[in-house]
């Protein structure tokens, strides 16, 4: 399964649940089968471009939000990214471990 198609379905799963709409709902007014919202939610398929569209259009979004998933990578590449940037950075290690300490 292609990463690229299981961010996308992960965020088309995202600002759907976040509209509190249901794949049956979404499925209804974009003119395809519920089982092709999960198919391309699970990143089974890809949507087409048209399909993409009509999401959008029904979800109120521009097309470009779908692919804004940076914030969808997986917990090790950002745990990988994190203390990276905390070995190189003193200041950003001792701000991160107040924060961490006040949340604690």
């Amino acid at each position: 399964m292609s990463n690229l198609k299981k961010l996308l379905g992960l965020r088309i799963k995202e600002i759907r649940k976040s509209l509190n709409m249901t794949q049956e709902r979404l499925a209804e007014l974009v003119g395809i089968g519920t089982p092709n919202i999960s198919y391309i939610e699970n990143g089974k398929f890809a949507p087409s471009v048209d399909t993409l569209e009509k999401m959008a259009k029904v979800m109120n979004v521009k097309p470009y939000e779908f692919y804004m998933f940076d914030h969808l990578d997986d917990i090790d590449s950002i745990k990988k990214e994190l203390f990276n940037n905390l070995e190189q950075d003193d200041k950003l290690l001792r701000m991160m471990y107040k924060f961490y300490r006040s949340i604690k």
